[in-house]
This record gives structure tokens, C-alpha cells and sequence, in this order.
């Protein structure tokens, strides 16, 4: 399916909806690192009518994930008070420690940053996260923000699709997307039931930066990371049971269903080729793949869908065995790796979230 970019191919011909450069790129993760066999220990004292589900915990391909508590925290009951008060401070940590990353990657300077879009869906803070951010990394008075709630999964693709429209009217000057999830808060020991008990072994807490700005406004030659040439999505209807939270009394309640990879495999290609044609393209012109690890069997239907192999998706791979799913920031992570072995060439962008939504976009990477 997907070109190999060490073939001399000619500059790609496209009806160019965005030419917003990634400056950088940057991710944080929380202090406390577990392994699966230690989730599993916590599962089975707290799901304990769900023992002949256990190997879910072998079969996801995730060694270890990240979590902004102790997993002792998890066998205590913590109702919404408890949840919020811990995201708030542990998203707003994470994330001001990406964002500086990311604007030192990029040689830039907070009174560069026109705008913040910041994406998360595992907790709530009014004001918003980047209004608590804005002083702490020094941005102008002026900047202006956008908090996206409710994009879930797909908000690392969405929330820069957003970010890159943004950039492409601010004359120059950078925006700041950052994503923050702390999917581990959301875990609900109290209520014994099976979607709790396969989400406490697929979910990881994490955060991401990006730097973006409109490589045309600024006359850069330079590429950064690389260019986000176009976005989009595709929203099927009477899916809005697929994917999304319930609101119980003790916080967010898991929904997903477990038809995502049947519906993954069924349904990507067609609206990955929407997309593409759309921008005068096929997959034929495609060199690689930027995928949301959403689990096991998630990989394997989007392989299946885009007739690729294992190895074109090598790196969402080792994302989800080094860190589970952490929604939103994921796909930002396999990005950040990509970039960092050197791949380059035009990417196709892809993560699944609530609605039920494919969220895409056209990442062309460094040639360098």
C-alpha cells in the first residue's frame, strides 16, 4: 500500500488546505511508572467477578504505563472533588513542563506565542488550563486560547488541525497546542463491571507540546519537524454510543464499545480515501503512517483497513507498549518518535474519537 520514500519520487501535486510548519515537538509523563502485572494485581482485588478475563492484561502489547498517582491511590474510593482537585495540578504540571520543552526545541520565546490551544477530556478546570498556564510560561497578555474539550482520543489529531488553522491568521506568530490527559483518575474501582475492569488495562496518563506557525507568514525555508499540508474528519452517524464518557456520581464512567475495531476495519478506508482524494491524492502517495495506538486489536483493524503491515506501524506500536493508550497526547507521541528516527516524506495522520469521529491529517516529514 504505502510507497517506500526511498524511491525518487516528484514533489506531490495537492489542493493545499493548510502550509503550517511543526517547530516542535515535546511530551511529559507523570512520576509513576507500573507494570501490567501490577495493574493486574490492583484489577483483581477490585474486579474480582472478572478473573477469566485476566489475559486481556497479556494481550494488549503494553508492558508499562504512566499514572500522576500511586496505584495505592486506586483501591481508596475518590469521588469527583478528590479526581478534579489531582487534574488540575498534575495536567497543569505536565503540561507546563512540555510546553517549555517545546519552546526551547523551537529556539522561540513565550512573546512569540500568539495563541494556546489546549486539549484534554479526562478532567475539568474553569478557568481553563490555559488561563492557569499563561503566567506560568510568561505569554503575552495578548494570546489567545482555545480550550477544546470533548474530542477525546482523537484530540491530538483534531486539536492540532485546529491549532493549524489558527496559525495560518496570525501573521507569523506561533500557536501552542498542548495535550493533556490523565485517563488513570477516571478509573472507577467502585462500580464492578467489565468495561472497568479492560479499561484498568489499557489506560496511561501523559501530556504533549507543539509548536506550530505558518511556514508562509514567516518566510522559514526550514521545516522543523515537518509541514501539516491538510486536515479533516469524518463523523458517522448513530454512533454516538461507540465512544464517550457517562457522567456517574463519582466522576467520568468509561463508554466504549466493543464494536471500534470492527467498525475500524469496515469503515477507515473509505473515509480515508475521502479525505485523500480530496486533496488530489491516493495512497499511492503516501509514505507513512501516523496512527492513534488505541489497543491491540484498534492496530491491527487499521492495518487490516489500509492494507499495511506491522512494520509500517511499528512505532504506534512500541507508543503502546511503553506507555498504554493515553488518549489525546498518543498519536503526538508516535509523532515525536517518527520524527526523531528520521522518517520523512508525506504521512497520513489518523485517531478515533467520540461522535463516533476519524480525525486526519497530512503530515509531510522533514527531508533533510
Amino acid at each position: 500500500m504505502l510507497r517506500r520514500v526511498e524511491e525518487s519520487v516528484p514533489a506531490v501535486e495537492t489542493r493545499e488546505a493548510v502550509n503550517i510548519e511543526i517547530a516542535s515537538i515535546a511530551t511529559s509523563l507523570p512520576p509513576h511508572r507500573y507494570t501490567q502485572q501490577e495493574a493486574l494485581f490492583l484489577a483483581r482485588r477490585k474486579f474480582p467477578g472478572f478473573g477469566h478475563l485476566e489475559s486481556v492484561f497479556e494481550n494488549t502489547g503494553i508492558k508499562h504505563r504512566y499514572s500522576c498517582v500511586p496505584l495505592d491511590w486506586y483501591a481508596e474510593p475518590h469521588d469527583w472533588v478528590d479526581r478534579n482537585a489531582v487534574y488540575e495540578s498534575a495536567a497543569l504540571d505536565l503540561l507546563e513542563q512540555a510546553a517549555r520543552e517545546a519552546i526551547a526545541n523551537a529556539k522561540a520565546k513565550p512573546q512569540d506565542i500568539g495563541a494556546i490551544v489546549t486539549v484534554s477530556t479526562t478532567g475539568l478546570s474553569v478557568p481553563s488550563l490555559d488561563a492557569k498556564l499563561m503566567h506560568r510560561l510568561n505569554l503575552a497578555p495578548t494570546t489567545e486560547r482555545l480550550p477544546i474539550f470533548g474530542l477525546g482520543c482523537a484530540g491530538g489529531v483534531s486539536g492540532m488541525a485546529r491549532a493549524a488553522r489558527l496559525a495560518a491568521t496570525l501573521d507569523g506568530q506561533s500557536v501552542l497546542v498542548l495535550c493533556v490527559e490523565l485517563c488513570g483518575l477516571n478509573l472507577r474501582t467502585s462500580k464492578d463491571n467489565k468495561v472497568n475492569f479492560v479499561s484498568s488495562a489499557l489506560f496511561g496518563d501523559g501530556a504533549a507540546a507543539l509548536l506550530l506557525r505558518d511556514a508562509g507568514a514567516t518566510g522559514s525555508t526550514a521545516s522543523g519537524i515537518g509541514r501539516i499540508k491538510a486536515v479533516g474528519e469524518h463523523n458517522w452517524p448513530d454512533t454516538l454510543d461507540v465512544m464517550g464518557w457517562s457522567i456517574e456520581r463519582d466522576g467520568f464512567g468509561v463508554v466504549m464499545s466493543t464494536r471500534i475495531p470492527q467498525f475500524a476495519r469496515e469503515e477507515l478506508r473509505d473515509a480515508a480515501d475521502t479525505f485523500l482524494a480530496s486533496h488530489g491524492l491516493d495512497f499511492s502517495d503516501i509514505d507513512g503512517l501516523i496512527s492513534h495506538p488505541g489497543g491491540r486489536k484498534v492496530l491491527e483493524a487499521i492495518a487490516d483497513a489500509l492494507e499495511t503491515n506491522e512494520q509500517e506501524l511499528a512505532h504506534a506500536w512500541d507508543v503502546l507498549r511503553d506507555y498504554g493508550n493515553m488518549s489525546s497526547p498518543t498519536v503526538l507521541f508516535v509523532l515525536e518518535r517518527m520524527a526523531s528516527a528520521g522518517h520523512k516524506g508525506l504521512h497520513l495522520m489518523i485517531a478515533f474519537g467520540p461522535g463516533f469521529t476519524v480525525s486526519f491529517a497530512l503530515v509531510d516529514l522533514s527531508r533533510t
